[in-house]
This record gives C-alpha cells, sequence and structure tokens, in this order.
C-alpha cells in the first residue's frame, strides 16, 4: 500500500521521515503540492506537481489514493475524504484519523474556524516538537509493520 503526503503543508522533517522509512520498506511514497517538491533520487519516492488553485492537492491525493493507503495530512477535510475512501489518514503529530475520531476531529475544526470568522483571535498549533516527531514516526512504524512484503 503507498504512501500520499500532502505536500504543502508536510514539515520538512516529516518528509525526511518518510524518505528513510520508502527506503528501509520499499514502500512507494508519493509527495503531491501545487508547487515543485524536492525528493531524494530513490525509486520509492516521488512527487505529482499539480496546478495552483484551492484543495487542487487535496482532490489529487482523494483522486489516486485506496483501500488501506495512508495519507500523511493535518488538512482534516482532506482526512475525512480519505477515510470515506477507505484510506487511513495520519497527521504530521502522530494522530491516526479513523472513522471513529474524524467527524469529531471535523466538528471541532468547524467550530474553531466559526470563532476565528466571528473575530475571535485564537492561537495556531504548537510548533513541531520532539514528541510530535517521535509519535508520527511510532504511529508510522506501527502502519508499516501491518503491510504485506513484497519486492518491488
Amino acid at each position: 500500500m503507498p504512501i500520499w503526503v500532502d505536500a504543502d503543508a508536510c514539515p520538512g522533517v516529516i518528509k525526511e521521515i518518510l524518505f528513510r522509512a520508502a527506503e528501509r520498506t520499499q514502500t512507494m511514497v508519493t509527495l503531491v503540492a501545487n508547487q515543485a517538491v524536492r525528493t531524494p533520487p530513490s525509486r520509492f519516492v516521488s512527487s505529482v506537481q499539480v496546478a495552483k488553485g484551492f484543495d487542487v492537492a487535496d482532490n489529487e491525493i482523494v483522486r489516486r489514493c485506496a483501500q488501506g493507503d495512508l495519507v500523511i495530512t493535518s488538512d482534516i477535510p482532506l482526512a475525512d475524504e480519505v477515510i470515506e475512501q477507505g484510506a487511513l489518514a495520519l497527521s504530521p503529530r502522530g494522530e491516526l484519523f479513523t472513522k471513529e475520531n474524524i467527524k469529531a476531529r471535523l466538528t471541532m475544526r468547524d467550530f474553531m474556524e466559526t470563532l476565528r470568522s466571528s473575530g475571535i483571535q485564537s492561537e495556531g498549533p504548537a510548533a513541531l516538537g520532539a514528541r510530535d516527531k517521535q509519535a508520527f514516526g511510532n504511529a508510522l512504524d506501527r502502519w508499516l509493520q501491518k503491510q504485506p512484503r513484497k519486492g518491488i
């Protein structure tokens, strides 16, 4: 099963973890973005550049992902869409979005958006820290361990 990355907002350190995991496990990782994304020379890592525009990269990920694939994103609506298709979604902070928790996360996201649009100031997410990177790496490893091994 491949990994799809919402690369426009994915932190560089998370991409590096994904690149190493792709090589180690021979898992295809595809970064999707509306700008050119640098990738290491690898037969397991590629990128897709889409046109600029609202949700163009998200729509491309939804179009390409399939049941059992993993999508790396912090975009809650995108996570909801790929879960509807049977894929899993993992945030760069290591939170696995599932059918059981995505609707609550989407409701909270919409609530916070309503507050911001009404003029109430809220802080953005905290900077990605060491615990976040470790949580991401651990969640990624758990997913990778469940995948069937096959040579490419």
